[in-house]
């Protein structure tokens, strides 16, 4: 039997997930960011999110250490491959050498040396920047990533970096998404110049394509602004699928974590879009990967859409997701966190008030009586609506400067009357995103979910299914993006001729499906034109 190992990267902690060959989950271990969980590096004020590159190793060595301990003892030497996800875009300014300059002495303690989590805001200016030349100048190099560039990607974090920090911008030989760096560490190569990068971390986020011969050009980027000269020559030309090799296990990570040097790495990839294979996609099939925001992915036959420019969304890449196939992303900023902001809201009498322990215990059972309550409720063309907008709006068309908003309240709103508005208003910024896809040409033909929401909240999925009058399947493993890192590696270890093959033996199948309550379907069909009527007043109103 031949083992694999999916190394799953998100917000706050990584998850090491040990499968065989045939997708049977034979351990699991999660480390969480020592100093993210301080949060050291942030300022939620301001949008700006950092982290460290020391939790990355430590959480990397403590997972798969800890996984392999849980695992039968035969598990460790038969163990052929590992591939990492990772959230995105967050990159990294490195040296030469490819080391993240907050590994070196002089950039430890310096927030603009470290990683730039995919959810920092900072560059808003900047992707505003980038979205004005882009239509200026004759070749959009917007038009494969939705036509409009967002403030959470690749160019506009490196240029907003550039320009507030010129020791960075001095010691900075380029720059690297997490994914790459990670899955380069691993195998102890990683100059920039020669690392293998993730086609899904350069279509979607640094408007890499064929057609532009790679990178948007030198005269592009300069006249973006001169601080960028240079370093197009300094990045890459070509770009990797998931199913490809990056190397093999260095001597020292093998020595470290007990495997053999023989292990093949694969190349990294975005969390979503490895949770996507995790999940078994298919053609037009909408995967909701949902946590504290979500992405939503889809792929289909380059033949039959590929001649499309579908606009508002994060992008159309050829092989991103499954070779072979046009993968297409979109998301909503904020999902989850939009409830957590509600828990935080009721709980702060509770902190106030209450001793650490049982305010705790109280607070951890405010979003399941919610959602009993809620689900209770009738549901009627005057009841509350909210914006999701609560971190801006992802898809569709990325504004990141919006903001969220409830409408209709009065003295008889409740708390569960307004967590409903909020549940709500999570599944109409989903609706919004299939029907952008529907007007552009994209059939949706069946939606699957994963994620912890999915699994943990029956009401929100619920709520969903109703909203989009589709039924919605849930993925059986609880771990679906660690999964599809392992199913890559399996297909980059050769246990597989090919990435279709090792998903179609790997995937985990589907524990659920949640039926659309078609009574609603006139109601909720009201209640989405109020939001998309409130969506608006609220957009132009940020502009005046």
């Amino acid at each position: 039997m031949k083992y694999i190992i999916g190394l799953d990267y998100g917000t706050d902690s990584v998850r090491a997930l040990i499968v065989d060959q045939n997708g049977t989950e034979i351990a699991t271990a999660v480390h969480y960011y020592a100093r993210w969980k301080k949060g050291l590096y942030c300022n939620p004020s301001e949008s700006q999110f950092r982290q460290h590159p020391l939790d990355y190793l430590e959480g990397m060595q403590t997972a798969i250490k800890t996984a392999l301990s849980n695992a039968p003892t035969e598990v460790a030497p038969n163990v052929v491959g590992i591939s990492v996800d990772t959230t995105g875009s967050t990159p990294v300014a490195v040296d030469r050498n490819g080391t993240p300059l907050a590994l070196l002495p002089e950039f430890a303690e310096n927030p603009n040396a470290m990683f730039i989590l995919w959810k920092d805001h900072t560059a808003n200016r900047e992707a505003e920047e980038i979205n004005h030349l882009a239509k200026q100048w004759a070749t959009d190099y917007t038009k494969y990533v939705g036509g409009i560039y967002s403030s959470e990607w690749f160019w506009a974090k490196i240029l907003r970096t550039l320009r507030v920090d010129a020791a960075v911008r001095e010691a900075a030989f380029s720059w690297v998404e997490h994914c790459d760096w990670m899955s380069a560490e691993l195998t102890g190569h990683t100059d920039p110049l020669t690392l293998k990068r993730s086609r899904c971390a350069a279509g979607h986020k640094a408007m890499w394509h064929e057609e532009f011969d790679g990178l948007p050009d030198e005269a592009f980027l300069t006249t973006l602004d001169p601080l960028l000269a240079g370093l197009r020559d300094r990045l890459y030309r070509d770009t990797f699928t998931a199913a490809e090799k990056m190397g093999h296990l260095s001597p020292k990570w093998a020595v470290t974590l007990g495997l053999s040097p023989e292990v093949v790495v694969g190349v990294g990839s975005f969390d979503a879009h490895m949770g996507a294979v995790g999940a078994s996609i298919e053609p037009y099939a909408l995967v909701r990967v949902m946590g504290t925001s979500t992405c939503d992915m889809l792929v289909a036959p380059n033949e039959e859409v590929g001649h499309l420019l579908i606009h508002g969304i994060c992008g159309q890449v050829d092989g991103s997701i499954l070779p072979g196939m046009l993968g297409m992303e979109a998301g909503q900023s904020a999902f989850g966190d939009v409830y957590a902001w509600f828990q935080q809201l009721l709980a702060w009498p509770l902190l106030e008030f209450l001793e650490p322990q049982p305010a705790e215990q109280a607070i951890a059972q405010i979003i399941p009586a919610l959602s009993e309550k809620a689900a209770q409720l009738p549901v009627t063309t005057h009841d509350a609506v909210a914006l999701d907008w609560f971190n801006g709006r992802r898809t569709p068309d990325a504004n990141h400067t919006l903001k969220g908003a409830i409408s209709g309240l009065n003295l008889g709103s409740d708390a569960p009357k307004v967590f409903k508005a909020l549940v709500e208003a999570t599944a109409f910024g989903a609706r919004s995103i299939v029907e952008r896809f529907r007007e552009e040409g994209v059939p949706i033909r069946q939606v699957i979910g994963i994620g912890g929401v999915s699994k943990k909240s029956p009401y929100v999925m619920q709520t969903l299914a109703n909203v989009l009058q589709m039924p919605i399947k849930i993925v059986t493993s609880e771990q679906a993006c660690a999964l599809g890192a392992a199913i890559c590696a399996a297909a980059a270890a050769g246990v597989y001729p090919d990435l279709h093959a090792a998903k179609a033996a790997m995937n985990s199948g589907f524990d659920a499906t949640f039926e659309p309550d078609s009574a609603q379907a006139a109601v909720y069909n009201e209640l989405y034109q109020r939001y998309r009527q409130l969506g608006a007043f609220m957009e132009q109103n940020a502009k005046t």
